[in-house]
């Protein structure tokens, strides 16, 4: 079963934790709006995106099972 990252952007105040966490997987744009690059979670990335998960200060992100 794959998961894919998801993000309520109605949440998302653009905090930018997640891409301290993992910037290969979140980027924050020169006007601060937030862009998932990898949505697929990996087993290479997916300790780091749990983490990005954990971390976000409005518990934007989550992962749906695909």
């Amino acid at each position: 079963m794959t998961q894919k990252i998801e993000v309520d952007f109605g949440l998302c105040e653009s905090n930018g934790v997640c891409m301290g966490i993992i910037p290969e997987v979140f980027e924050l744009d020169d006007e601060d709006y937030l862009h998932v690059l990898q949505d697929e979670v990996t087993p290479e990335n997916e300790q780091q995106v749990r983490e990005s998960v954990r971390q976000c200060p409005r518990q934007a992100i989550f992962l749906k099972d695909e």
